[in-house]
C-alpha cells in the first residue's frame, strides 16, 4: 500500500470492553482447568473424556492466554497505532481499557529502533568490598504521545540576508495530530521534524538581516514576525508527517565569534551617530529659540555677524562633550 492510503487516519471508535473480556476470559480459563482435572476422574465414556480434555486444554492453555494479548490500556493523550499482518488496522486514541484482535501489533517508529537494552550499572560499596553490578532493562514504547512536546534545536551558524554569519537557536512546540501519517509516511517523525526544522530555519533567516537601521524587518527587531514566518514554513514541511506546529520561538541570537567584535564596534558607532544627531537637533532648536526671544523682547540688537558668532558659541557649548568654561568680558563688545 502506498503512502496516500494512510493519509486518512482510521480511529477505532469502540467501547472500552477490556475489563469485561478480562474477567470473562479469566473465568473461562479457570473453568477449563476445573473441567480438565474433573474429566480425569469422572466416570464418562472414553470418547467424551478425550474430547473434553482436548477442548479444555486447547482453550485453557492456548486460546485463553492468546486473548490476553488483545487487551490494550490507553491513557489520556496517548494513541496506539495497530497493524494486522502488515496492514493498517486502526488507531486507538481515546483513553480506556480495550479489547482488540489479539494478533494485531503496535508500531511506533520513533522508538522501535531502540529495542530492548541491557545496561550495566556498577555500584561501589563504601567499605571497599567488591562492587556490585546491577542491570536495567529499557523496553521500546509502542504508544504515541499526543501531548504538546518541545524540540529545542541546537544553535546553528547561518548567514543572514547581508551574508553575515550569525548564531541562532529556536525552540519548537509541536504535537501529533494524525497518527497514520506520523507512523507510515515518514521513517521517524521525530528525526524528520528535527531535520525539517534546520531546513526551515535556514530558509527564513536568509531573508532577514540581523539588524536594520531603517524600518525594514530584521531578526533582532522583528522577532515576532520572524517566528511567524518560521512557523508557516515549518508547518508546510511537516504536514506529510501528520504533525502540527503549535509555536516556534527564537531562543538565542548573536553574531558569530569571528565578526562579533567588528559588529559591536559598528553598533557602537551607529549609536554614537544617532545620539549626536539628537544632540544637534536639540541644540539648533535651542539656539533658534534664544535668538527669537532676544529679538522679540528687545534685549539686545545683533547684526548678522554677531548672530553668527553667538550661534557658533551656543552650538559649541550645547554640543560639546565637556562642561563649558565661560569667559567674562568686562569691556565693550566692539
Amino acid at each position: 500500500m502506498n503512502a496516500s492510503v494512510y493519509s486518512q487516519e482510521k480511529v477505532l471508535n469502540r467501547k472500552a470492553n477490556g475489563m469485561a473480556v478480562l474477567i470473562l476470559n479469566s473465568l473461562l480459563i479457570l473453568l477449563c482447568f476445573f473441567l480438565f482435572i474433573s474429566a480425569m476422574v469422572w466416570d464418562i465414556p472414553v470418547v467424551a473424556r478425550v474430547l473434553l480434555l482436548i477442548v479444555t486444554a486447547l482453550y485453557g492453555f492456548v486460546v485463553g492466554p492468546i486473548l490476553y494479548a488483545g487487551l490494550k490500556v490507553i491513557k489520556p493523550n496517548e494513541a496506539l497505532v495497530l497493524t494486522l499482518f502488515g496492514k493498517y488496522y486502526g488507531t486507538l486514541k481515546h483513553d480506556g481499557f480495550y479489547f482488540v484482535n489479539p494478533f494485531v501489533s503496535a508500531i511506533n517508529p520513533a522508538t522501535s529502533n531502540e529495542g530492548s537494552t541491557l545496561t550495566p550499572k556498577t555500584e561501589a560499596k563504601s567499605d571497599g568490598s567488591k562492587a556490585v553490578t546491577s542491570y536495567s532493562i529499557t523496553l521500546p514504547k509502542k504508544k504515541l504521545s499526543l501531548k504538546a512536546m518541545t524540540l529545542n534545536n541546537e544553535r546553528q551558524k547561518i548567514n543572514d540576508a547581508q551574508g553575515n554569519p550569525i548564531i541562532i537557536g529556536v525552540v519548537v512546540i509541536w504535537k501529533v495530530i494524525d497518527t497514520a501519517k506520523a507512523v507510515f509516511n515518514v521513517d521517524n517523525y521525530v528525526d524528520y521534524l528535527s531535520i525539517q526544522c534546520d531546513s526551515a530555519l535556514r530558509n527564513v533567516v536568509r531573508l532577514f538581516p540581523y539588524d536594520s537601521e531603517d524600518d525594514e524587518k530584521s531578526l533582532r527587531g522583528s522577532s515576532t514576525e520572524v517566528a511567524h514566518d518560521l512557523l508557516k514554513e515549518l508547518q508546510s514541511k511537516v504536514e506529510i508527517a501528520g504533525l502540527e506546529i503549535v509555536e516556534a520561538r527564537i531562543t538565542h541570537l548573536s553574531y558569530a565569534p569571528e565578526i562579533a567584535a567588528a559588529m559591536l564596534q559598528r553598533q557602537q558607532a551607529s549609536a554614537i551617530i544617532a545620539a549626536r544627531q539628537k544632540i544637534v537637533e536639540g541644540a539648533v532648536g535651542m539656539v533658534e529659540m534664544a535668538l527669537e526671544q532676544l529679538s522679540r523682547n528687545n534685549v539686545v540688537e545683533l547684526d548678522e555677524e554677531r548672530k553668527a558668532a553667538m550661534v557658533s558659541n551656543l552650538l559649541v557649548v550645547l554640543c560639546g562633550n565637556r562642561d563649558a568654561q565661560p569667559i567674562v568680558n568686562s569691556g565693550s563688545i566692539y
